[in-house]
């Protein structure tokens, strides 16, 4: 990959993973209930899915299974009732008082490894990715050599931020009142995911 190449990958790869969504809001909730280190958990696991997207997106995998209408409808549903299910249990949860919540580091760990793997923007993202900017010509696992690193620490850098974000939040409304409105438009946020994961046309379709 030429240097020109991996300049025009790195700030596609910055907007993609600054872009708030899913994982987002599932960083700055976690690091609102959790504090920074122990929320960290999550961003590991957001790492986990980029590693394997990478690798099956390489493998030609993920457009495998996005060509496929009915899997990727299944699939789609299935994440936009996850999301919507998250939405309303942290709407519910708000009004009670925010508190360090001392989750199992696994918990943490799976449910925001369950969010970024249903999330359709990795889907997108790493077929645009790698429609775009890998070269047929060049063997793909020399191009990867280039594209992982890059891309685990641009996500890294993101979501870190994120996470600090909501550490930020969770310390300056403790206990306010205004920390109920807060963690319920991050509820808010799931929700609309969801519908919208849910309302999403299948691949080629109107």
């Amino acid at each position: 990959m030429s240097f020109e190449a991996w300049t025009i990958f790195a700030l596609f790869w910055v907007v993609f993973v600054t872009t708030p969504g899913p994982n987002a809001v599932n960083c700055i909730t976690n690091g609102m209930s959790l504090g920074f280190w122990p929320a960290m958990v999550g961003v590991l696991a957001i790492l986990t899915q980029a590693t394997l997207f990478l690798m099956l997106s390489a493998l030609g995998i993920t457009a495998l299974i996005a060509a496929s209408p009915a899997g990727f409808l299944i699939a789609k549903l299935i994440g936009a009732g996850f999301l919507i299910y998250l939405g309303v249990r942290g709407w519910i949860l708000a009004k009670k008082p925010l508190r360090v919540d001392v989750r199992p580091a696994r918990s943490v760990y799976l449910r925001a490894l369950a969010i970024a793997t249903i999330n359709p923007k990795s889907v997108a993202g790493y077929l645009a990715a790698f429609s775009q900017f890998v070269q047929p010509g060049v063997p793909i696992w020399e191009q990867m050599a280039v594209i992982l690193p890059t891309a685990l620490t641009l996500t890294a850098l993101s979501y870190t931020g994120f996470t600090a974000l909501g550490a930020g939040i969770g310390r300056a409304a403790l206990g306010a009142v205004v920390n109920i409105w807060v963690r319920r438009v991050m509820a808010a946020c799931f929700v609309v995911y969801g519908v919208l994961l849910g309302g999403t046309s299948l691949p080629g379709r109107a």
